[in-house]
C-alpha cells in the first residue's frame, strides 16, 4: 500500500467519527506504520477562556485519534482495533492560537495487540503531551463490509 492510500483511507476513517469532524482534525502526513493528524485552534476547544489555552480532552481526542488511526498505516488489510489502554501525559499548556499536530506510530504488532506511541506538538517542535496505547485486533471480518468499503475506497 502507497502513501497515498494510507492518508485517504486515515481521511475516510476520521471522517466517519462525530468527535475528530467537529475539532476539524485532518492528516498531515502517512506512511508505512506512522501519522501525523493535526488539530486547528479554534475558540470551541478553548479550556480556559482568560488564557485561550486548548482544553486537554481536545488533546486526548487528538492523541487517541492519531493512535487508532496509525492502525490502518501499519495493516495492509483494515481492521477496527479498539482501544484498550490510552495514557496520556502532558508536558505544557498548548499555545493558544496555534494548532497541535500528533504523530503516532506503531511500534508493536502481535495477533492480538498492537502498540502505538505518539507526541502531541506545536510548530516548533515543543512537546504538549506523549501517549502511549494498546488495541485489541478483533479481526478483518468484525466490521461490515459496507464500513470496511467505505474506508478503503471499495480496494478490499
Amino acid at each position: 500500500m502507497d502513501d497515498k492510500t494510507r492518508r485517504d483511507r486515515v481521511s475516510r476513517f476520521i471522517h466517519t467519527l462525530n468527535q475528530a469532524r467537529e475539532l476539524g482534525l485532518s492528516v498531515t502526513d502517512a506512511g508505512e506504520g506512522h501519522l501525523t493528524l493535526c488539530l486547528p485552534y479554534s475558540d470551541r476547544i478553548i479550556g480556559n477562556p482568560d488564557t485561550g489555552v486548548i482544553h486537554g480532552g481536545a488533546i486526548t481526542t487528538l492523541m487517541d485519534t492519531a493512535s487508532g488511526s496509525v492502525i490502518l498505516c501499519a495493516l495492509e488489510e483494515f481492521e477496527l482495533c479498539p482501544t484498550l489502554d490510552l495514557r496520556v501525559d502532558y508536558m505544557r499548556p498548548a499555545e493558544p492560537g496555534k494548532p497541535v499536530y500528533a504523530r503516532a506510530e506503531a511500534y508493536r504488532i502481535t495477533r492480538n495487540i498492537i502498540f502505538t506511541r505518539c507526541e502531541a506538538y506545536q510548530d516548533g517542535g515543543d512537546t504538549v503531551a506523549n501517549c502511549v496505547a494498546t488495541f485489541m485486533r478483533i479481526g478483518r471480518d468484525a466490521s461490515p463490509k459496507p464500513y470496511r468499503d467505505l474506508i478503503t475506497g471499495g480496494a478490499e
